[in-house]
């Protein structure tokens, strides 16, 4: 077997290879020096040596190709051999914003948004996200109906590198008030190493209803006449509420949670109560039992199938028990039904338990439908651009789960992200006259099958001159008419 080293090269080619087709991006003739060709993306960075090495200059990720040697050596004949090359760059450590709206409710029926974004710009290949609550890393889910949900979406960079960020959402406890919340960029290395960058911590302000109260004396010494008296009265609810103050059952006041009594006498002696009003708990005591659902646990169906809901609860007095989708009311009973499951039917289904009579006293629970099936496209809309070789920006909405993967041909700027139950593609390329002829394809698949749509780009003088083209034949008709007698004009 001959190597490289025996071989009399006549002559040394380096090709790339991209989507099927080769391309030569160097070569080096007996007794010359190595020249990159022109036109190509790594003209003016890639070199070859007297020992046939292969140099490129300034790697860019648009190099992660296959690299092709092809060797001419006389009688020995033509050989080649390919490798594929890889292109690492670490990404920034992620940065972690806080929402800018208020505190977060406890005991709301939606998730909220714990985190505005975390973001981790310019890594390759695509880094991943992370969300930790307490040190314990959350389990990474997308669907919107769970109560602990992430929103991801990433971004190509016309350098080629991706931008990643992901917004966190959850329905928090009590529990939460004192947590902390981080996220970490996970990215992989050469010799497939592993690497994470963490961002700062952050924690969460929470407001929650108050269960109890508490109304102690500061004071740490025996009170003698003269002395300053300071009361304090307080509930484990976030903000603290109204508090009214009564000696022996009459009203004095007092600021805030505090009760403060100066220069006290003798007369000052009594019973002091303090009486905290949290207008967020009114309904604490009044009878509602909490809603039950058969079954209970999260529903996985397949596109078309069946799934049916019972839901019961008990009250004081009479109530009523109706299941809703959002805003919109599906059933007025204990039953929820949907015979054929397709897509825009995933989500979170709420049954309500109410008490006519007493407004505002409602219980409720949950579950929630995930749809799982192949892609479907939606009806793609076509592009129009002022000239030929102008930038266009095309989206390709697809539904399906396990969420669909795009490719796009041709390619461009790309960057997915989710719209309710879809995902979105959005790439931008130039209109070049081939894309103009033929569209561009984008195709979508996942474990379950795939699906695909031409994308069509149009010159928007096109329509505008097909437009006037109409009105002009109208009104040649209109003309012909009225001249022939056949078209009549009356005047009242």
């Amino acid at each position: 077997m001959l190597t490289l080293a025996m071989l009399v090269i006549i002559f040394l080619a380096i090709f790339v290879e991209e989507q099927g087709t080769r391309k030569r991006v160097a070569f080096r003739s007996e007794g010359g020096e190595g020249k990159s060709d022109e036109g190509t993306p790594l003209s003016s960075r890639v070199t070859i040596g007297d020992d046939s090495s292969l140099t490129i200059k300034v790697v860019q990720p648009s190099d992660e190709l296959t690299y092709i040697c092809q060797v001419t050596a006389g009688p020995a004949g033509v050989g080649d051999g390919a490798t594929q090359l890889k292109v690492f760059f670490a990404p920034e450590k992620p940065e972690l914003t806080k929402p800018s709206s208020q505190a977060i409710y406890i005991g709301g029926s939606e998730s909220s948004e714990v985190c505005n974004k975390c973001v981790s710009m310019n890594g390759h290949p695509q880094p991943r996200i992370i969300w930790f609550k307490d040190n314990n890393p959350l389990a990474e889910v997308k669907d919107k109906t769970q109560e602990t949900y992430m929103v991801p979406s990433v971004v190509k960079e016309a350098s080629g590198l991706f931008t990643i960020q992901s917004t966190l959402y959850m329905r928090p406890t009590k529990a939460d008030k004192d947590s902390v919340f981080y996220c970490v960029v996970e990215y992989l290395m050469p010799q497939n190493q592993i690497r994470k960058k963490m961002s700062d911590k952050i924690s969460i302000n929470l407001n929650y209803p108050s269960e109890t109260a508490t109304f102690v004396l500061l004071n740490t010494t025996p009170v003698k006449e003269g002395d300053t008296v300071t009361m304090k009265c307080e509930t484990d609810g976030n903000p603290q509420p109204e508090f009214d103050f009564t000696k022996d059952g009459n009203n004095i006041k007092g600021e805030g949670g505090l009760l403060t009594l100066k220069s006290v006498k003798r007369t000052d002696a009594g019973e002091y109560m303090c009486q905290a009003t949290d207008f967020d708990n009114l309904d604490a005591d009044l009878n509602i039992d909490p809603v039950s659902v058969t079954p209970v646990e999260p529903q996985v169906v397949m596109l078309g199938d069946k799934v049916e809901w019972q839901c019961k609860t008990k009250a004081s007095a009479a109530h009523t028990v109706h299941w809703k989708k959002g805003s919109e009311v599906l059933s007025q009973d204990g039953t929820l039904s949907i015979q054929e499951v397709s897509y825009d039917k995933a989500g979170e289904y709420v049954c309500v338990g109410a008490v006519p009579s007493v407004p505002g006293l409602t219980a409720e629970a949950s579950v929630n439908l995930t749809v799982k099936g192949k892609p479907v496209i939606e009806s793609p809309a076509v592009a129009e651009v002022e000239k030929e070789g102008d930038t266009v920006t095309l989206k390709c909405s697809a539904y399906g789960l396990p969420s669909p993967q795009f490719t796009w041909k041709p390619s461009g700027k790309e960057s997915v992200s989710p719209e309710g139950n879809k995902m979105v593609s959005t790439m931008t390329l130039k209109a070049t006259a081939e894309v103009m002829k033929n569209g561009v394809i984008c195709e979508v698949s996942n474990e379950h099958g795939s699906d695909s749509a031409v994308m069509g780009v149009a010159l928007k003088r096109a329509l505008v001159n097909s437009d006037r083209g109409r009105a002009f034949s109208l009104l040649l008709l209109l003309s012909s008419l009225l001249f022939s007698g056949l078209f009549v004009v009356q005047t009242l």
